[in-house]
């Protein structure tokens, strides 16, 4: 008989194979050694306490190695987690202790002694330096140009101005000893001219001009726009009902003030302002609050003749006319004819229809029209001058004024207002029924434009200042640094954007009370600083005079005696039909 096989175990299963070939289902008896153990299976690939021994000496030492980092990970993580505990606990304490502290933190903050910058310091802050090894008259040969390591910081400037301040209004106590004011007042302007970005000749200029709190608040101001302000042009509608069509438009307004009945300053508008229906119709202008108080000081009245000899772009023009209510005559002058097209479209938008636009220097003004001003109209019965200047008073609207103005460009335009100022007040006629008045405003607040301007036609002319009417505003200085003006200046007003929220402004109004021109008094050099004279004190010429004591623009302004007859006649032939 043929043996059986022998039985194998079956991987994974507990089967017998018999000898032709079928399988059989049985336990396997594991054969028991003599101590009683059984046999452990181990799979091939995994490691025993037995293979160990027959492990190489370096797999022993990585074991080792692995079980000995994975014992070092673990302590190092409950490590970390308590570092984690302690420090929470210490910021909890540390963050009470900062609230309890605040105040005093504060209190040594305030009382902490401000202390000037060193020059180190100093140079480190400045942002460019530029240096010409050779300057001909066109050009520099070579340009060096040296950039800081790092941009000044504007908050260190803006607490060191806050510090400097605070010395400088109590100077004997908080001063550094060993330091002048001078000291002080070198940083701050340096410090403002980076803060705000200003020359260090305007800056100066304003330092002149304001008290040093007042001045930041000039400088505040000047970084804000103004507000945006139209004016109602009564010959077309009323304030009211212009006011509730712009806000049916969805257009936030309110009145502009007391002191004005038919200005508006828009707060914000879901329509272009300069796009409505109501502008295009010519029920308003955009105007700026500062431009309509010339106009009221002018006090145009009906029937009147007025010059506006620097009329561009016809916004105060048109605003007299609205007073005059379309009667009388305005010549509107402008020396620029491109800027005349501006006062032409603006004057046929608002309905203006007492006009007569004009391109001349107005400085020629009184010869170029004299047989028409005094031959036929007799002189204007007012004048309206804006002249043009510096525009220190809008930089909020040209921040380029803050770098491009220098001290020739001051004197320039000083020299040019005297000029003009002086023909303004000849093309008046002082024996004028209602009127002989002249208004001088800028929009500047340069005393070198305004005050100097004016004591200077003070001077020059017999004219007198009056009251300009305006019931707000800053009186006009009556000295500055070494200067003494005219006591009457005083009755001029100053408007400023931090203290009247409208574009910086001077306004003076003259009365004239002679067409005669004052002989030229001899003064001295020494005399420049001396407080000027009285306008009402000044003598007229005498009937007699020497040919080389007239002046030629006197003999053309005065009419030829011939034709006086003539021009008094026609004078009252003209005045019934006014009436």
């Amino acid at each position: 008989a043929p043996a059986k096989a022998k039985k194998t175990p079956s991987k994974g299963n507990n089967v017998e194979l018999s000898s032709d070939g079928e399988v059989e289902e049985g336990s396997w008896e594991m054969e028991e050694e003599e101590d009683g153990s059984s046999d452990e299976m181990v799979d091939d690939y995994g490691a025993s306490s037995s293979e160990e021994e027959e492990l190489l000496p370096i797999e022993k030492a990585a074991l080792k190695q692995k079980s000995d980092s994975e014992d070092d990970s673990e302590e190092e993580e409950e490590e970390e987690e308590q570092e984690e505990a302690v420090e929470e606990a210490s910021r909890w304490k540390m963050g009470k202790k900062e609230e309890d502290g605040t105040d005093l933190q504060l209190n040594l903050d305030i009382d902490e002694q401000f202390k000037l910058p060193t020059n180190e310091q100093i140079e480190k802050e400045d942002i460019l330096f530029i240096s010409c090894v050779h300057v001909s008259w066109l050009f520099c040969d070579s340009l060096t140009v040296v950039l800081p390591d790092e941009p000044p910081d504007l908050h260190i400037i803006h607490q060191r101005i806050k510090g400097n301040m605070e010395v400088l209004q109590d100077f004997v106590v908080k001063r550094e000893e060993g330091r002048t004011r001078q000291e002080y007042l070198a940083v701050l302007r340096r410090d403002m001219a980076a803060y705000y970005s200003y020359s260090d000749f305007l800056l100066t200029k304003l330092m002149d001009i304001f008290p040093l709190p007042e001045l930041i608040n000039f400088l505040e101001a000047n970084e804000v726009p103004r507000p945006v302000t139209i004016r109602t042009n009564t010959l077309k509608t009323r304030r009211r009902d212009l006011a509730q069509a712009l806000i049916n438009r969805g257009v936030n307004l309110d009145p502009l003030g007391k002191w004005s009945k038919t200005g508006l300053v828009i707060y914000d508008s879901s329509v272009p302002i300069g796009a409505t229906p109501e502008y295009l119709a010519g029920h308003y202008m955009l105007q700026g609050a500062s431009s309509l108080l010339p106009v009221m000081a002018l006090a145009p009245q009906e029937n009147e003749r007025i010059l506006d000899m620097c009329c561009a772009p016809g916004g105060k023009t048109s605003y007299i006319a609205q007073l005059m209510k379309n009667t009388g005559m305005i010549l509107a002058n402008d020396s620029n004819a491109e800027r005349l097209r501006s006062v032409v479209g603006n004057l046929h938008r608002l309905g203006v229809t007492n006009t007569v636009v004009s391109n001349c220097d107005g400085r020629q003004f009184p010869k170029v029209c004299s047989c028409l001003l005094w031959g036929v109209l007799g002189g204007f019965d007012r004048v309206l001058l804006d002249a043009p200047c510096s525009g220190t008073g809008v930089i909020s609207k040209d921040p380029a004024v803050k770098t491009n103005k220098d001290e020739k460009d001051i004197l320039r335009c000083a020299h040019l207002q005297k000029e003009l100022l002086l023909s303004a007040i000849d093309s008046v006629n002082a024996v004028s029924e209602t009127g002989g008045y002249i208004v001088y405003c800028t929009c500047s607040i340069m005393v070198e434009e305004n005050e100097w301007v004016v004591d200077y036609a003070l001077k020059k002319r017999n004219v007198r200042l009056v009251a300009t009417g305006l019931d707000f505003g800053k009186e006009g200085f009556t000295r500055f640094k070494d200067r003494r003006f005219h006591p009457s200046l005083k009755s001029a007003r100053r408007f400023y954007p931090h203290t009247h929220n409208m574009d910086g402004f001077f306004i003076a109004k003259f009365k004239k009370f002679s067409n005669a021109i004052p002989q030229a008094q001899k003064e001295p050099a020494v005399e420049a600083a001396a407080p000027s004279t009285v306008p009402g004190t000044v003598m007229e010429p005498q009937p007699k005079k020497k040919k080389l004591e007239g002046s030629k623009v006197d003999k053309e302004q005065k009419p030829p005696q011939p034709s006086l007859k003539k021009r008094r006649s026609l004078q009252a032939q003209r005045r019934p039909l006014k009436a």
